[in-house]
């Protein structure tokens, strides 16, 4: 007959096993960073246990609806749809809406010198399935699409979309918002660039939270084929090995990156003042 209470004891017991284990499989953030303690790499070699447990929705392919950025004159807003049928058939599904906030974000960016290279801009659609090459590198000024590429998201964000964003440390989540890219290192996954989060809440942490640019076997079309979807980064927009090289070295450091994703919220996304730099300058 078992005795009083040990019940109890036994689904501890059992929790403490998952825990354990759950702390085996965290990744081990890079020592080749440059200008970080030593010490604090321990924070993405500990599995917390994060108090708001993501509660994911059932996968589906209804895709959120995007909102019209605020205040974009006609003359700005034709000349973004102009922009993305000269892009052609690599872009049909980079969504116009998801464009426009990534062009208009750009355009005031450049305005306050918070990016330098001009005409280069990369945008990821992180409401697409992990299955859609969501990532577009594009060249503004010609019109062209650099790279399109698969790009994975953070293993608390979801399965095979991406339904819950963070900025917060441990998350293991994507952070939405707009990127400036940095410089490059070798870290454990080799040829990396550094990215600084532009939007206070939604990405300013990502410095702290070692969110990079860098390869990854789970960023594959081969990860796809055997497991049915992408892998998971711990928040990294992590990239296909055969492509990272191409991409990183493309948007070299000053270059605006925005991920976007449903809840985006952007200091950024200025219609009038982008409106005011397109005439002046266009996109450079």
């Amino acid at each position: 007959m078992t005795k009083p209470g040990t019940g109890w004891k036994r689904q501890l017991a059992v929790l403490g096993l998952a825990v354990a284990a759950c702390q085996r499989t965290a990744e081990t953030a890079s020592s080749a960073l440059p200008n970080v303690p030593a010490m604090a790499a321990v924070d993405t070699t500990r599995a917390a246990i994060a108090v708001d447990t993501p509660r994911f929705q059932p996968d589906s392919t209804a895709l959120t609806p995007v909102p019209d950025v605020t205040g974009v004159p006609d003359s700005l807003r034709q000349a973004i749809q102009a922009l993305h049928a000269a892009l052609g058939p690599d872009a049909a599904e980079l969504r116009p809406a998801v464009l426009e906030q990534a062009c208009v974000g750009y355009l005031v960016l450049r305005q306050q010198r918070k990016a330098s290279q001009p005409g280069v801009l990369a945008v990821a659609d992180m409401d697409l399935p992990s299955t859609t090459p969501r990532l577009w590198v594009l060249d503004l000024r010609q019109g062209r699409v650099l790279h399109r590429s698969l790009v994975a998201h953070g293993r608390g964000s979801g399965k095979l979309r991406a339904r819950r964003f963070s900025n917060t440390i441990k998350s293991a989540c994507t952070s939405l918002g707009f990127y400036r890219t940095a410089g490059t290192y070798a870290g454990i996954h080799g040829y990396s660039r550094q990215l600084q989060g532009l939007d206070q809440g939604q990405n300013s942490n990502a410095e702290s939270r070692y969110v990079v640019l860098h390869a990854a076997d789970y960023a594959s079309p081969r990860y796809i084929e055997q497991h049915g979807q992408l892998g998971y980064s711990r928040g990294c927009p992590a990239l296909p090995p055969e492509q990272y090289k191409a991409i990183i070295s493309t948007v070299r450091k000053g270059s605006v990156l925005l991920i976007s994703g449903p809840g985006i919220e952007s200091r950024w996304l200025k219609g009038e003042a982008a409106a005011r730099r397109f005439s002046r300058l266009g996109w450079n």
